[in-house]
C-alpha cells in the first residue's frame, strides 16, 4: 500500500506499507488486535498503521517459541554467533534507512537515530567474538579422585520489553547476547514507535530464514499493556527485561517473582555532573549541553542535575546560557537540528506541569520553561537554579530540563549526588587523582555508571550498562552481562571408586 506522504515513501525499503501487521508469529506476520495509527512526534501527523497483537496472537506465538528453543539452544555456541554475525551484516545494509524510521517515529536527531541501529551493530560484532568464550570454571575438589566445575545452559526464552526512548538499542543489547547464549527471543516493543519493532523484526527473522532456521527463534509482537502483562505472568519465559519507569518496573518484578522467575530491571534514571574547580570548563560545558539536551531530555542518562562548585559557579553558568541560546530546535531529520520534539503530545504536557511545580517549589527559569508553539511536540530546552533538597529534584522529568546548584567542596557534592532514589549514571569534573579516586571509590558515587570527564550519556557497550535502587540493579551489553542470560550448574564428578564426603564427614 502506497504511503500518503512522499517523504515516508523509503520505508518501502525496510518492509513497511501504509498499513502493517504488528506481530511475528512462527514465520507468518499476523495481527488480530486493535489499529493503531503510528505518529511523528514533529508534526503530529500520521506515518503509518500498525494492527497490534491479541492475547491469541501471543498464546500461538509463545507455543512455537517454546518448540523453537528445544533446537536452538542445542546448536553449538559458535554457530550461534555467526547467526548474528549475519544479523549485523543485514544491519549494515539498512543503517541509514533504519536510522531515518527511528527518527521520524521516536522523535531524535538523525545522527542520533542512525547511531542508534548502529549500537546494534556493535553489540552484534560484540556478541560473536562472546560466543567462544563462554566460558565457566574449573574448581579444585577437596576430595580425591573428584572434579569440580561450572557449566553454564541457556534459560530457554528470554523476553524483552522495551521503551519508546530508545526503541531498537535495547532490544539488540538483549537479544544478541540472548541468542548466542541459546535463547530464543520474545519481543514486546514500544506501543508508541511499531513500525521499528517491525523493521527490526524482518531484518532479524531474514537472517533466520536464509538459514533454514525455526523463525520463532525471533518472536516479536506490537501491542499495549496486556501483552506486556502476558508476559511478565508467562512461566515460560525464564527472563523477563523491562526497560521503562521505576513505578512499572516494580510492578513487572513483583509479577515475575511471584512466578520464581528472573527479571533484568532498567528504569529511570536521575543524573548528575559535578564541575570541581580545577575542572576544564570548556570540556564540561560541551559535556553538559550534550548529556542535558540530546534526544530532547528523554535518554534514561540524560544529565537532570548541574553540581557547580561555587567558586566557578557563575563562570559555567555563563558560559552555558550563552551555549544553549545557540541549540537549534527543529525537525530531527533537518540538517543541524540539536533539539528535536518530546515523543509524544503527553509528554509536551508533562513538561508543562513540571515546569509549574517547579516554580512551586522555589525553582528559578533561568532559560527556557516554555513550549515551542508548532504542530510538533517542542519544548525549549530549560535551565533552572534550585535547591537541591526540593522534591521535584528527586523526581525523573523526562524533558530536557536541567536542574543547577552549588557545592562548597566533594564531599558535599557527593552526598547530593548520591541523594536521590534513582542511580544509574553519574559523572565529575577533574584533574585531580585524588579526587578520581574517591570518586569512583566506596565512598563515591553510588550510581552504577561512573564518570569522569565525559557526559552521563553516550554509554560505550563494552561495558555492562545498568545502575543501582530505584534504577532496578539489571546490566545489559558488555562485560559479564551475558551471565544473566544462562543457567549455571555446579558440577562434582567422581571419577574414583570411594566415597568421600566433603567436609571430612564420616557417614558409616
Amino acid at each position: 500500500m502506497v504511503f500518503a506522504r512522499k517523504e515516508h515513501e523509503f520505508l518501502s525499503e525496510i518492509g513497511l506499507s501504509s498499513r502493517n501487521l504488528g506481530c511475528y508469529v512462527d514465520g507468518t506476520w499476523k495481527a488480530n488486535g486493535p489499529v493503531v495509527t503510528s505518529v511523528n512526534p514533529a508534526n503530529n501527523q500520521a506515518i503509518a498503521d500498525v494492527v497490534e497483537g491479541s492475547i491469541e496472537d501471543y498464546e500461538e506465538g509463545m507455543r512455537a517459541c517454546s518448540e523453537a528453543a528445544k533446537i536452538w539452544m542445542q546448536v553449538p555456541a559458535p554457530k550461534r554467533g555467526e547467526i548474528v554475525r549475519q544479523i549485523g551484516d543485514a544491519l549494515r545494509t539498512k543503517l541509514q534507512q533504519l536510522g531515518r524510521l527511528v527518527s521520524l517515529e521516536m522523535g531524535k536527531i538523525l545522527p542520533e537515530g542512525i547511531g542508534e541501529v548502529q549500537e546494534i551493530i556493535d553489540m552484534c560484532d560484540f556478541s560473536v567474538g562472546l560466543s567462544r568464550q563462554l566460558n565457566g570454571s574449573v574448581i579444585p575438589s577437596e576430595r580425591p579422585n573428584h572434579a569440580m566445575l561450572e557449566m553454564w545452559n541457556p534459560l530457554g526464552i528470554v523476553g524483552v520489553i522495551t521503551a519508546f526512548n530508545f526503541p531498537c538499542a535495547v532490544v539488540g543489547w538483549n537479544a544478541c547476547i540472548a541468542l548466542v547464549c541459546g535463547n530464543c527471543v520474545v519481543w514486546k516493543g514500544a506501543p508508541t514507535t511499531p513500525l521499528i519493532t517491525i523493521a527490526m523484526t524482518r531484518v532479524v527473522t531474514g537472517v533466520l530464514e536464509k538459514n533454514n532456521l525455526p523463525p520463532a527463534i525471533f518472536t516479536s509482537f506490537c501491542g499495549g499493556a496486556d501483552i506486556g502483562q502476558a508476559v511478565a505472568k508467562d512461566t515460560r519465559i525464564s527472563l523477563v527485561s523491562f526497560t521503562g519507569s521505576s513505578k512499572v518496573g516494580q510492578m513487572v518484578q513483583q509479577i515475575v517473582n511471584q512466578r520464581f522467575g528472573k527479571c533484568l530491571l532498567e528504569l529511570s534514571g536521575n543524573n548528575a555532573i559535578i564541575v570541581m574547580d580545577d575542572a576544564d570548563i570548556l570540556l564540561a560545558v560541551r559535556s553538559v549541553m550534550f548529556a542535558a539536551v540530546g534526544t530532547a531530555g528523554q535518554r534514561c542518562t540524560t544529565c537532570r542535575r548541574l553540581l557547580l562548585h561555587e567558586s566557578i559557579y557563575q563562570r559555567v553558568l555563563d558560559q552555558l546560557l550563552d551555549v544553549y541560546k545557540q541549540i537549534k530546535i527543529g525537525d530531527p531529520l533537518g540538517k543541524g537540528t540539536l533539539l528535536g520534539p518530546l515523543h509524544t503530545s503527553e509528554s509536551r504536557k508533562s513538561f508543562e506541569r513540571g515546569i509549574e511545580i517547579i516554580k512551586s517549589q522555589g525553582g528559578k527559569i533561568l532559560t527556557g520553561g516554555s513550549v515551542v508553539e508548532s504542530e510538533g511536540n517542542f519544548v525549549q530546552p530549560t535551565i533552572v537554579e534550585i535547591s537541591p533538597n526540593a522534591d521535584v529534584v528527586k523526581q525523573e522529568l523526562f524533558a530536557p530540563v536541567l536542574y543547577v546548584m552549588k557545592f562548597q567542596n566533594l564531599q558535599e557534592a557527593i552526598e547530593i549526588n548520591n541523594s536521590v532514589p534513582q542511580g544509574l549514571s553519574s559523572s565529575i569534573f577533574t584533574r585531580k587523582p585524588e579526587v578520581i579516586f574517591k570518586w569512583i571509590g566506596p565512598q563515591g558515587s553510588d550510581c552504577g555508571i561512573v564518570n569522569v570527564n565525559i557526559p552521563t550519556n553516550g554509554a560505550e557497550i563494552g561495558g555492562a550498562f545498568g545502575g543501582e535502587k530505584a534504577t532496578g540493579g539489571g546490566r545489559e551489553a558488555g562485560s559479564d552481562s551475558w551471565k544473566q542470560y544462562m543457567r549455571r550448574s555446579t558440577c562434582t564428578i567422581n571419577y574414583g571408586n570411594e566415597l568421600p564426603l566433603a567436609q571430612g564427614i564420616n557417614f558409616g
